[in-house]
C-alpha cells in the first residue's frame, strides 16, 4: 500500500470512528445530546434507580445506563444547563426522607451526595405517586427520557420537569396582566 493509501485509510478510519462515536460519551449521553434540542417545557428526563419499571406509555423512551445514579444526574444536569432553551425542575419523592439506613444501607450517603448534586436548584417535593401520576399525564402528549442507573436504593429517582429556559413565572405573569389591561 502507498504511503497516500496509508493517509486515507487512517483519515477514513478515523473519521468513522469520530462519527459512530460523536462525543467520545456513551450511548445514553449521546442520545441524551440528540433529543435535548428537541426538548422544551413539559418534557421530563427522568434518572432512575435500578428497579424503576420500563413504562409502557409510547412517549416514555427508556434506557438503562448502567452507571452511578449520582453521576448521570450530573450529566443529565450540565447538558440541561448548557442549553439556552431550558432549565429543569427537579422533582423528589417525599418518602425518600423517611426511607432508613437499616432498611437501605447507603441511603444516608445517598442524600448527602444528592443534596449536593441540586445545591442551587429549584426542587420540588412530592409523594412518588403523585409524581408518576403527573409523569403519566404529561407522557399522554409530551416525551419523556428515562435514563435507568445502577442504584438499588428505593425512592432515589430524580425527576427533571423541563421548563422554558428564557421564560419564567414573573415574565408570564406580567405578559398576562398587559393582556388583561388592554380587554
Amino acid at each position: 500500500m502507498t504511503k497516500i493509501k496509508k493517509h486515507v485509510v487512517s483519515a477514513v478510519l478515523t473519521l468513522t470512528t469520530l462519527s459512530f462515536y460523536g462525543c467520545g460519551c456513551n450511548a445514553w449521553q449521546r442520545h441524551l445530546n440528540t433529543v435535548l434540542p428537541e426538548y422544551g417545557h413539559r418534557n421530563w428526563i427522568v434518572v432512575a434507580d435500578s428497579a424503576y419499571p420500563k413504562q409502557s406509555a409510547t412517549g416514555i423512551e427508556t434506557i438503562a445506563t448502567g452507571k452511578n445514579q449520582i453521576e448521570v444526574l450530573k450529566t443529565v444536569q450540565d447538558t440541561i444547563a448548557n442549553a439556552p432553551h431550558v432549565q429543569a425542575i427537579v422533582v423528589l419523592d417525599a418518602e425518600l426522607d423517611y426511607v432508613s439506613e437499616a432498611d437501605a444501607p447507603g441511603i444516608t450517603e445517598y442524600r448527602h451526595q444528592l443534596k449536593a448534586s441540586l445545591q442551587g436548584k429549584q426542587v420540588k417535593i412530592m409523594p412518588h405517586e403523585d409524581i408518576i401520576r403527573e409523569l403519566d399525564k404529561d407522557a399522554k402528549m409530551f416525551n419523556v427520557l428515562l435514563l435507568k442507573t445502577d442504584l438499588t436504593i428505593p425512592y432515589t429517582t430524580v425527576f427533571l420537569k423541563l421548563d422554558c429556559g428564557y421564560w419564567d413565572v414573573d415574565k408570564e405573569k406580567r405578559l398576562r396582566s398587559r393582556i388583561a389591561e388592554q380587554d
